[in-house]
């Protein structure tokens, strides 16, 4: 059996995933240690994972808006929003992330190394020290190094012609161009630990012997074939270990379609969002139910007669009752409703979630709105959501594509085979 660190920070849904690998290698007799932020200490303990934070890197002590080392919603472009990155994740503090890595590898043999995509500090003290290093993407790859994607964060559909490709390769180049601004930081990182300059800041993931995407390939817009290292490994999804149960408060015989509003776990700026949505959906003749997720307080949202607000509520509960899903786009939020055949309406905000609604929006599967939608825009989504039957069957037709890739997700064995 063998001895595998995994090596994540809090941002939000590509945590739980790789906790969920992590467990499925230590259900399998190998020895694994989880290092990352303080705040999700409790999700490793639910798991029964060791854990370790992270004790010169950033490390989070909670979920807040307040402890949050992006701030993006607060950046007013792309570009600042790569800065951001690079300044606060990938390379102003890498040297840090990979001191912390180094004093664990110090400290017991290690066979293996598997790091969230962001964290090139750790990828650094692998290639350090010698152990092998995988990467583990809980959603769509964000880079622009992976030929045939289309350009991530744009919300960009396949290319269909030349005038296409040569946009999606404009797009890229500049994006990579932006990116690069985080190489002098990460050279700097890279020689205080004896290693050689990269000339490109992309160059360090050259490390990974192996890059798994916790997507599922029907999901996402794969190229054919998938360039080696990458690999698809299937989507990682479920409920939080903290969520609350779910009781309806309406009677069994009500028929007003219940609708699920899901708000993003980290903070978002989505204050306004999640106000229009109720009001939005106070003026239809649904059920529906808001979970606000641990970064905003209860008593900032009154509901409506009709709409009922909690701080969470198990989706899988949710999703045996709801005839369709509201979400801000985040990975699991739209992956985990159309397995169970909802079509989603998405209003994306930052990340990957622009990317994630276009998924859903070229399968026929829902619709997007802009993030500053009016109430009455929102109910008449929503309203033609419910009263279409071709989303409904796009979305069980997509949903069941993806669930077949869940039913075979398969990155403890893509690991195991680097062992």
């Amino acid at each position: 059996m063998a001895s595998i660190l995994f090596t994540t920070w809090e941002g939000g849904g590509h945590v739980q995933p790789m906790l969920l690998v992590a467990a499925g290698l230590k259900a399998r007799g190998h020895q694994v240690m989880v290092l990352s932020d303080a705040c999700n200490a409790g999700d490793a303990a639910a798991l029964e994972l060791p854990f370790r934070p992270w004790r010169h890197a950033p490390s989070r002590p909670d979920k807040s808006a307040a402890s949050d080392l992006l701030r993006d919603w607060e950046a007013d472009n792309p570009m600042e929003s790569v800065s951001r990155l690079c300044e606060r994740i990938i390379a102003g503090p890498a040297a840090l992330y990979a001191r912390d890595v180094l004093e664990v590898l110090d400290a017991a043999p290690v066979d293996l190394v598997v790091s969230q995509e962001l964290l090139f500090g750790p990828m650094m003290a692998a290639e350090k020290a010698g152990v092998p290093l995988a990467l583990f993407c809980a959603n769509v790859w964000p880079f622009p190094t992976l030929p045939g994607l289309p350009p991530f964060g744009a919300g960009m559909a396949p290319a269909e012609n030349d005038q296409d490709v040569m946009l999606h390769q404009m797009v890229g180049q500049t994006t990579r161009t932006i990116f690069q601004m985080g190489l002098p930081a990460l050279n700097a990182a890279r020689e205080g630990l004896g290693l050689p300059p990269l000339a490109d800041l992309f160059d360090q993931l050259a490390v990974a012997r192996r890059i798994l995407l916790g997507t599922s390939e029907a999901f996402d817009f794969s190229p054919e074939p998938l360039a080696e290292p990458f690999a698809y490994a299937g989507p990682y999804v479920g409920d939080p270990v903290s969520v609350a149960d779910w009781t309806s408060p309406w009677a069994a015989n009500d028929e007003r379609p219940l609708v699920v509003v899901t708000s993003s776990s980290l903070y978002e700026a989505q204050e306004d969002l999640l106000k229009r949505a109720i009001a939005g959906l106070a003026a239809l003749p649904v059920r529906a139910v808001v979970t606000l997720g641990p970064a905003l307080d209860r008593t900032d949202f009154p509901g409506a007669d009709n709409v009922l607000v909690v701080t969470s509520a198990s989706h899988e509960a949710l999703m045996a009752q709801a005839a369709l899903f509201v979400t801000h786009g985040g990975h699991g939020s739209v992956i985990r409703p159309l397995m169970a055949g909802l079509p989603v309406l998405v209003l994306p905000g930052l990340r990957d979630q622009r990317d994630n609604a276009q998924r859903v929006v070229h399968r026929g599967a829902g619709l997007m709105l802009e993030r500053d939608a009016a109430p009455e825009v929102i109910g008449a989504a929503v309203q033609a959501l419910l009263d279409t039957p071709t989303y409904h069957d796009a979305a069980r037709t997509f949903g069941a594509a993806i669930a077949e890739d869940f039913a075979h997700r398969c990155a403890e064995d893509l690991i195991e085979a680097l062992l």
